[in-house]
């Protein structure tokens, strides 16, 4: 047994004992937002209707509302203040995704360390992230300002590449650090180690390293286990070995996970945050995976089931 906080991200409302960590969303009144971040999804022409109607509704309530530069020339609200991610991240005490998981997963990376909440509104199919439908998110929002919303918190990977006892490259992943083949068609040769122990030597289309929130990604079609979010836990799972003993592990998510790229590979590697940062690799690069000091906070609507988005994103309950 431990002691949660139930609170909003600023300051603490009330304390509890809970056997569960997930029994830390409970719906209750919470710290309410006084200032907003918009982001929206880039080169999508649905994104400028939806950020203008939740601006607009957002300064009716009386709440101060930046807009994300990336989003500058698709919402046309005088009245609102432009600026960069960095400036949403220190002015702002609550970030509004509209798009979907993809979108998240950047501001997420972005927002990480000015410990800057999350709610995400989905423009079409249901997210495991962006869980606000765009039809309902006016009714979602006011319950999320009035202080009635569940919050939850997900850890963050930091990744970075030491080359020659160098560091030469660092970046964060929301879901998953993968290293894989690039541009031919052989596998390439790992070794891995936790906590400086070898753990195998493979030869694979790559490895995925994920956490909890990423293990419904990629990793699910690498056929890692879907882990409940609220663990503490690292996800290996190797893509296409060569060798079917070689199977997905999950160790806590304290340790820390390194990836040597073995001689053989020459300059056919990458690794890849998210799926959106890549980096070449040679070989003897080392990669150092590890846990983000600063997790993320996400917020959801008080009706939020973890296991309802799994069905319908899953088709678990569909009969033939």
């Amino acid at each position: 047994m431990k002691l949660l906080a139930i609170c909003g991200v600023r300051d603490t409302f009330a304390t509890r004992r809970v056997e569960n960590p997930r029994e830390t969303e409970k719906t209750m009144t919470q710290q309410t937002f006084k200032t907003v971040g918009l982001i929206g999804k880039q080169s999508d022409p649905r994104v400028g209707e939806a950020l203008e109607t939740l601006s607009l509704y957002l300064l009716e309530q009386g709440i101060t509302v930046y807009l994300d530069e990336v989003n500058a020339d698709i919402v046309t609200n005088s009245a609102l203040e432009v600026c960069s991610r960095n400036e949403i991240g220190e002015r702002c005490d609550l970030a509004i995704v509209v798009g979907g998981d993809g979108t998240l997963l950047n501001a997420a990376r972005a927002l990480a360390d000015h410990n800057v909440p999350l709610a995400g509104v989905n423009l079409g199919r249901l997210g495991f992230l962006t869980d606000i439908s765009h039809d309902n998110m006016i009714e979602y929002l006011d319950e999320i300002l009035q202080g009635h919303y569940l919050t939850e918190e997900r850890f963050l990977l930091n990744s970075t590449i030491i080359r020659q006892g160098e560091k030469l490259n660092e970046a964060s992943a929301f879901n998953d650090v993968v290293i894989h083949k690039w541009n031919v068609a052989r596998m390439i040769e790992l070794e891995t180690y936790i906590n400086g122990k070898l753990v195998n030597q493979q030869r694979s289309d790559g490895l995925i390293i994920s956490t909890p929130t990423g293990s419904t990604a990629y990793a699910l079609s690498a056929g890692g286990p879907i882990i409940d979010p609220t663990l503490n836990a690292l996800l290996l799972v190797p893509v296409c070995p060569h060798t079917m003993s070689n199977r997905p592990i999950v160790v806590g998510g304290d340790n820390e996970v390194e990836v040597v790229i073995c001689e053989r590979n020459h300059d056919n590697a990458q690794v890849t945050c998210d799926g959106q940062i890549s980096f070449g690799l040679s070989s003897g690069d080392r990669i150092q995976i590890k846990k983000k000091e600063q997790p993320i906070q996400l917020i959801h609507p008080s009706q939020h089931d973890h296991y309802e988005i799994l069905r319908a994103k899953l088709h678990w309950a569909e009969t033939s």
